[in-house]
């Protein structure tokens, strides 16, 4: 391990090199425009991203010969449409195996903490491990502001360079705005919970009204930590012991959730967080996700309209997949209208996200179809009738 200060950047980079840039809301921004400079200098070095929650100004995406991104994210919605970044339709599960195969980077820039025994990560984990398990180099921004969350052993000393200090905060996650469809919706959703389960819940209002309409303890194994947990541990509702429960391989929230994620050993890697096998298997997993648009064979669409790219693939396929398979429940749970226009619809306007065979019941504001043990044609009339429309 070396500490030669931002030269040590300089040092790594070559001619043709992948960069990886680890993701989420503790990014290592503090190194964005040196990293873009060194790029442009040499003109073919290409760029590997994942979940950007928000636009990087200091990162010039146009330095770059190529730039890949395993998840979309507002930060790169323009970027994606514009064709500067190409957006892999993969999920979140199948991430790793990309980073160790095809797409493993040279180096990983990466925000760490310094722990016991040497450098973790902090505000998230996600695909960064199976990275440094393939032997990638990580270009480490030293973060004493970010918390303590990583679950993991301390990273190996002999492939860490520590190129940077920073003391910047986490970037906050703006509360999501829960309006009364969603709080409908999610009193809908919480009678399908069961005391004791393990439940997922995806970013933005439904799931924030989710986790705050619950009434029951409950685990949280799940691929965003929201700040809704914290609620939840105010409330008594995380079962089983705080230290270990909730799960996730992302913090993304408020300095209050970060604040409380602290010295919590509460981050995985997707290897674990996203493994359809471990969440199929033992307490029954309920996966409660929303979708911009569902067909009506109850096929999910989470990436975007016609026009624009809004989202990723992400955990949708993954956690909708080990909820079918367990003895718990694969929920969609949507609004029957998205800016007035209908989320239930002939025909998707983008590929298949999450296949219908992965969905098991379907929620809106007005209740619940239970789509298990049931044919296409029965499916197709008991969304129709939850939409309001007629068979």
């Amino acid at each position: 391990m070396a500490d030669a200060g931002t030269a040590a950047l300089r040092d790594l980079i070559r001619a043709g090199s992948r960069i990886a840039i680890a993701d989420g809301v503790g990014a290592p921004r503090a190194v964005s425009a040196e990293l873009s400079a060194l790029a442009r200098g040499y003109g073919d070095v290409s760029l590997l991203l994942g979940w950007v929650p928000a636009a990087d100004p200091g990162l010039d995406l146009t330095a770059f010969a190529e730039v890949r991104a395993l998840m979309g994210g507002w930060g790169l919605r323009r970027a994606i449409d514009t064709g500067h970044v190409r957006y892999l339709p993969v999920a979140l599960g199948a991430t790793p195996a990309l980073v160790r195969g095809p797409l493993r980077p040279d180096v990983l820039v990466a925000a760490l903490v310094e722990v016991p025994g040497g450098f973790a990560f902090g505000s998230e984990v996600s695909w960064m491990r199976a990275a440094v398990g393939a032997g990638t180099v990580v270009a480490a921004v030293v973060n004493d502001a970010l918390p303590r969350a990583d679950a993991g052993p301390p990273l190996p000393a002999d492939q860490v360079v520590v190129v940077a200090r920073a003391n910047q905060p986490p970037l906050e996650i703006p509360p999501a705005r829960i309006g009364p469809e969603h709080a409908a919706i999610a009193r809908h959703v919480v009678t399908l919970i069961p005391s004791g389960a393990r439940v997922q819940v995806g970013p933005g209002p439904l799931g924030a009204a989710t986790l705050d309409a619950l009434r029951v303890p409950v685990y949280l194994d799940t691929g965003l930590i929201l700040d809704g947990v914290v609620d939840l541990a105010e409330r008594g509702l995380l079962a089983g012991s705080s230290m270990a429960n909730p799960m996730g391989a992302y913090l993304a929230g408020s300095r209050r959730l970060y604040a409380w994620a602290d010295q919590r050993p509460i981050l995985h890697p997707v290897e674990v967080t996203h493994d359809a096998h471990r969440l199929s298997t033992g307490i029954p997993f309920i996966a409660v996700n929303t979708a911009l648009e569902v067909d009506l064979d109850a096929q999910v669409n989470v990436e975007g309209t016609a026009a624009s790219t809004l989202g990723g693939i992400g955990g949708h396929p993954d956690f909708a997949a080990g909820a079918a398979r367990s003895d718990g429940l694969s929920v969609i749970a949507v609004p029957t209208r998205h800016a007035r226009r209908y989320t239930l619809v002939d025909r998707l306007s983008r590929p298949t996200s999450t296949p219908a065979h992965d969905v098991d019941v379907v929620v809106t504001e007005q209740g619940a179809a239970d789509l298990r043990g049931l044919d296409r044609a029965e499916r197709r009339n008991a969304l129709l009738r939850l939409w309001g429309r007629q068979p």
